[in-house]
């Protein structure tokens, strides 16, 4: 019986090319598997092949989107394959954008079954999950070994035709489709049971998960301004030219703290942005566009505020997940409480 045929897409630091400084690598076709493709050849077993792998840098590919997907829709066309897969992904953010991209156009365009897998708070995961089979995955490649077993089991069974079961039963990321089913007991037995359990303080799993969000109080409204010492957050990646500490463009791990004690205006020839997910040319030409350091040192001047704090905080927001970013806030929050902040200007890009 012939093999299922599989074309793989990865990025250019699971392509063994590179890491962020091969980042902008146009596509390019390799015969047979590689990186990943190794893993899923063994998970799924003497029915499948991978024919192909595509590589290409998350930058060349957010950056020259409708160039990068034409040729590698071309390539793919050319394959004909009967499975596409895309990553996984993790929780890179332009990588998820790029698997979420071409593996819809794959879909829409060629009529062909994809699959990929992400981290949850992935964007790409949030923008392409109704429309891709997306298997959600651990924060980062370490969750490897865990994403390509179920990954391959849902892969097969896009092969062989089988009904596909619910989000929960086959692990990907839910689509916002219902799909009716026969319970063995009425709903409305369930719903006390529920409720019992709920009024007892027993766990119970709801069939209804309604989403959950952080409660935070709105900070009292400062009484004077004048003598205030005010500082700026930001998630615009604004920080010294070098970006000496090395913040990632996308899915930051840490934060920026520098000194702007004695500055009165962000230059390009000091300042720059370390930020992936737009557009610098304004950032990188007037910084104080993204923290306005030379309006608050104007307002500290004219006695509208008390005091421009000496240092600012940075770092990216694009693909940065939210346990990294609460971890940034609550570390942040500290240092801004000891050094006697009043209040904070966040500003993002």
């Amino acid at each position: 019986m012939a093999k299922y045929k599989i074309v793989h897409y990865i990025n250019q630091f699971f392509g063994q090319v590179g890491g962020e400084e091969k980042a902008d690598i146009p596509p390019e076709k390799r015969e047979g598997k590689v990186g990943p493709g190794l893993a899923f050849t063994k998970a799924l077993g003497d029915e499948c092949e991978i024919t192909s792998t595509i590589i290409c840098g998350d930058s060349y590919f957010g950056e020259n989107m409708e160039e990068a997907t034409a040729t590698i829709l071309e390539w793919v066309k050319e394959e004909d394959p009967d499975l596409f897969i895309a990553g996984p992904a993790f929780n890179a953010g332009r990588y998820g954008v790029a698997c979420g991209s071409i593996a819809s156009s794959v879909k829409n365009e060629l009529g062909i079954p994809v699959i990929s897998g992400m981290y949850i708070e992935n964007p790409g995961a949030d923008m392409y999950k109704s429309d891709v089979l997306i298997v959600e995955t651990g924060n980062s490649a370490a969750a490897m070994r865990k994403a390509v077993p179920v990954m391959a089991k849902l892969a097969l069974k896009i092969l062989h035709g089988e009904e596909i079961g619910s989000a929960k039963a086959e692990g990907y990321i839910p689509q916002g489709v219902r799909k009716n089913y026969f319970a063995e007991e009425r709903g409305a037995k369930r719903a006390v049971d529920m409720i019992i359990k709920k009024l007892a303080g027993d766990e119970f799993e709801t069939e209804y998960p309604m989403p959950i969000f952080d409660h935070v109080d709105p900070a009292p409204a400062l009484k004077d301004l004048a003598h205030a010492n005010i500082a700026i957050v930001t998630s615009g990646g604004i920080v010294p030219k070098g970006n000496p500490d090395h913040i990632e463009s996308s899915s930051a791990s840490h934060y920026g703290e520098y000194n702007i004690s004695g500055i009165d205006d962000l230059d390009s020839t000091n300042f720059e942005t370390a930020h992936g997910g737009h557009d610098p040319v304004y950032a990188n030409e007037d910084p104080d566009r993204v923290i306005p350091v030379d309006i608050l040192r104007q307002m500290e001047k004219e006695g509208k505020i008390g005091k421009l704090n000496d240092y600012y905080y940075t770092t990216v927001g694009n693909g940065t997940a939210v346990a990294s970013a609460k971890k940034f806030a609550e570390e942040i929050a500290q240092k801004l409480k000891d050094q006697n902040v009043d209040a904070v200007i966040l500003t993002s890009t």
